[in-house]
């Protein structure tokens, strides 16, 4: 059992972390040297709109996952780096649903109604939550490998 949560864990990471990634690093230089704000704000809205489904599912994996391995050991006898990653895991999944439950559906509605003004500045809050994400996400991943 404790493979298949393992293997849970790690699958969610890499659809959330690797894909918020990609987003940021990789897509977002690209579309912002070759896209106006017309076209770059719309295919962001149909980017976040793909994506955002399938990172709440690895979200979904992770906190799943780590309650049940953390429950196996209980909490008192879990190593510091487990604790660490939970309360650094539970902050950052409330951040994706701020980003999912929030700025999303806000940002969505001003690129429907081309108000590209407010949908680049809802999509600069959804970037720099990413961004607070990513950088939680390697105190996780320090505390993970710390935990051995």
């Amino acid at each position: 059992m404790r493979s298949v949560l393992l293997f849970l864990h790690y699958a969610g990471a890499i659809i959330w972390i690797g894909g918020m990634f990609f987003a940021h690093f990789c897509l977002r230089p690209a579309a912002l040297e070759h896209l106006t704000p017309e076209h770059r704000l719309p295919l962001w809205q149909g980017v976040l709109s793909h994506f955002l489904p399938l990172a709440g599912l690895g979200v979904s994996m992770l906190v799943i996952s780590g309650v049940m391995l953390l429950a196996s050991v209980g909490l008192d006898a879990a190593p510091i780096g487990w604790q660490v990653m939970a309360a650094v895991g539970a902050l950052m999944a409330a951040l994706y649903c701020l980003v999912a439950f929030v700025f999303f559906p806000a940002f969505s509605l001003q690129c429907i109604h081309s108000d590209w003004v407010k949908a680049a500045a809802a999509l600069d809050r959804i970037r720099r939550l990413v961004l607070t994400n990513l950088a939680l996400s390697l105190v996780v991943l320090t505390a993970a490998t710390a935990s051995g």
